[in-house]
């Protein structure tokens, strides 16, 4: 017997209940459930045995609801309506949603402004954007894919290698002019370097100046570099940047080259999403479109490419 309201029967045997109370037969449920009629009887039993009712009336060749069971099985089978709704809502809002997260700067300077035509190609398919430098965590379930620097191998993990990693120096164009110290880099510059101290002190040992002492050379840490990029088209100083992720601002002359060196730092950016979701049909679709992106964009970078010199990989990300 149930002794408190807290105190359910097995849900196998409330399924099996549902089940023939609807259908008005015990083997059509077993049928549904993929069971056998005896079983469906068994677990009919044993619901009927805890909750201490009859709940079937057992003819030879039929079976009837009791009052008891017949008061129960409508509302039973409503219940198990809403859930299979509920679920049915779930499954189509995850496969409508792909839940991608990247790293800052690829995030805001790269996808975003392409991610429009994403949409008009898969207008059914919903992107929620991440930006975040934290290692992706696939196991919470909380992303779907990412794009993340690396050498491309992770446990678990299937990658598609989309851009290199490049830096060069770029500025406003009122500072180019000035910007030309970069090449005799010792006496004070007279201009703030923006980005992080180790991928200058590794741009300085390619142009030539190993070992330089930077101190006091730099502006504000705004600690991601499309940030230090929106600060060199201010004006503000030369910022270390990739000629892909900011095409669009040279193209357009708000950035300049400040100087013609590119490195490549061998790491390289990759669209990684689980093994396990390798047949998610929306992963698919995303995964096609970035590629033909990152391809379209290293057509357009060519010029970098063939002139970038390649220093081995940083330990920052």
């Amino acid at each position: 017997m149930l002794n408190t309201p807290e105190s359910l029967p097995p849900l196998t045997a409330v399924r099996a209940f549902e089940a023939a109370a609807r259908l008005g037969s015990f083997s059509r449920a077993a049928s549904e459930l993929g069971m056998t009629a005896a079983a469906v009887s068994y677990q009919i039993k044993q619901l009927e045995r805890r909750l201490g009712v009859t709940l079937f009336i057992r003819h030879a060749r039929q079976v009837e609801l009791t009052p008891q069971g017949a008061l129960i099985g409508p509302i039973l089978s409503e219940t198990f309506a809403t859930m299979r709704s509920v679920f049915a809502h779930a499954v189509e809002s995850a496969d409508q949603t792909l839940s991608l997260t990247t790293l800052p700067t690829v995030g805001a300077a790269w996808l975003a402004p392409k991610l429009g035509r994403f949409h008009t190609d898969h207008p059914a398919i919903r992107i929620t954007l991440d930006l975040s430098v934290a290692p992706t965590d696939f196991g919470t379930g909380q992303f779907d894919a990412a794009v993340r620097s690396g050498g491309g191998v992770w446990p678990g993990l299937r990658a598609d290698d989309l851009v290199p990693n490049l830096y060069m120096p770029v500025c406003s164009p009122a500072l180019r002019e000035a910007a030309r110290r970069l090449d005799t880099p010792g006496p004070p510059l007279g201009f703030a370097l923006l980005g992080r101290p180790n991928w200058w002190a590794t741009w300085f040992a390619a142009a030539g100046w190993p070992g330089l002492d930077l101190t006091g050379r730099f502006g504000t840490d705004f600690g991601a570099e499309h940030m230090c990029v929106t600060a060199a088209i201010a004006g503000h100083g030369v910022a270390l940047a990739s000629p892909i992720f900011f095409a669009g601002e040279l193209a357009s002359g708000a950035l300049v080259p400040a100087h013609d060196l590119v490195v490549a730092d061998g790491r390289r950016y990759w669209f990684t999403w689980p093994g396990v979701r390798a047949g998610s049909a929306k992963v698919q679709a995303f995964r096609a479109w970035i590629r033909d992106e990152a391809a379209r964009d290293l057509a357009v970078a060519r010029p970098y490419l063939e002139r970038c010199v390649t220093i081995g990989p940083q330990a920052a990300p």
